[in-house]
């Protein structure tokens, strides 16, 4: 078991109260840290509750290194939660979603009310599970599709020939080809579309 905090507060606490864990403690920015260097190449779960600001990046690092991170829970402001899991069609429902669903499997296995916590926070909390697929859930260049989810729903409420039309300039062929209505809302495609969306983006 390894402790990575950058807080150097919270390191001398552990320090001081957890001896076990006084040589296995790394004190450095979860985001910036290179886990070969660390782990080399033994496969890890990552455990935690996570800071609220920072929650969204450390789920693209996690899937982003989900061949040494097969397994993740962390406990999440409930609707940061909500995003992960959200289907089309849904106001939650957007591109932190569609890029977690696309390398792994979320869930949500608890939630749990301000009043669980001292001090309680404003906000309801709940703890997400993400079991790491393999390989991606459709092909997809992964630049692309990220690039192109974020330009849609930078503009949810637009049709997808005018969210997207600086992605190609036959963007409403393009739409048609992979499948898609030009009329259709970022909200309505599902990821499977969007990947198919990216791939024909490629030629």
């Amino acid at each position: 078991t390894h402790v990575i905090e950058i807080d150097t507060e919270s390191v001398e606490y552990l320090k001081a109260h957890y001896l076990n864990l006084a040589d296995h403690i790394i004190s450095k920015d979860f985001l910036k840290i290179d886990l070969t260097e660390y782990f080399g190449n033994e496969q890890v779960a990552i455990i935690g509750n996570f800071p609220y600001n920072i929650s969204t990046q450390i789920v693209f690092k996690t899937l982003e290194n989900r061949h040494q991170i097969p397994e993740f829970a962390g406990m999440f402001q409930k609707e940061v939660a909500e995003r992960i899991i959200a289907k089309p069609c849904t106001k939650a429902y957007g591109r932190l979603g569609i890029l977690a669903q696309w390398k792994s499997t979320p869930s949500v296995v608890m939630e749990l009310p301000p009043e669980a916590f001292t001090p309680p926070p404003k906000v309801h909390s709940a703890v997400v599970h993400l079991e790491a697929l393999a390989e991606p859930r459709f092909p997809a260049p992964a630049g692309l599709l990220s690039s192109t989810v974020a330009m849609a729903f930078n503009q949810r409420r637009k049709m997808l020939r005018s969210s997207l039309k600086s992605a190609a300039p036959n963007i409403e062929t393009a739409l048609r080809d992979a499948g898609l209505e030009p009329t259709a809302r970022a909200e309505e495609i599902s990821l499977e579309g969007f990947c198919a969306l990216a791939r024909r983006l490629t030629k």
